[in-house]
């Protein structure tokens, strides 16, 4: 075997360990949440590291039966937020973890 060529049971080894951190990572984000809101606080919406929908909490203040679609569209920008927020969230543990992969000298990972 060439010094060049990646020993095929160490590589075996390190992908077995990498797929069981990505899976434990992936467990450890359904309990991380995080929150955004819009207009000014009155509309909050907490979302889990999974990207579930887990809260939204709406202001009284921004309940205007006269004006419905603003309450819609500040619901709408404090999800998009809040799955932006969620989405760096796993992104951080998700790279924690598979930068690991560059090591076994896999091209194109």
């Amino acid at each position: 075997m060439s010094p060049k060529q990646p020993n095929m049971n160490q590589m075996m080894r390190q992908l077995q360990q990498v797929q069981s951190d990505m899976a434990k990572a992936q467990e450890e984000l359904k309990s991380e949440t995080v929150q955004a809101s819009a207009g000014g606080g009155m509309v909050t919406v907490t979302i889990g590291g999974d990207l579930e929908l887990r809260e939204v909490k709406i202001a009284p203040e921004a309940v205007d039966p006269e004006d419905v679609e603003l309450l819609q569209d500040l619901v709408i920008a404090a999800t998009n937020e809040a799955i932006r927020a969620a989405e760096g969230v796993a992104a951080r543990k998700m790279g924690a973890v598979t930068g690991d992969l560059g090591g076994l000298g896999l091209p194109g990972i």
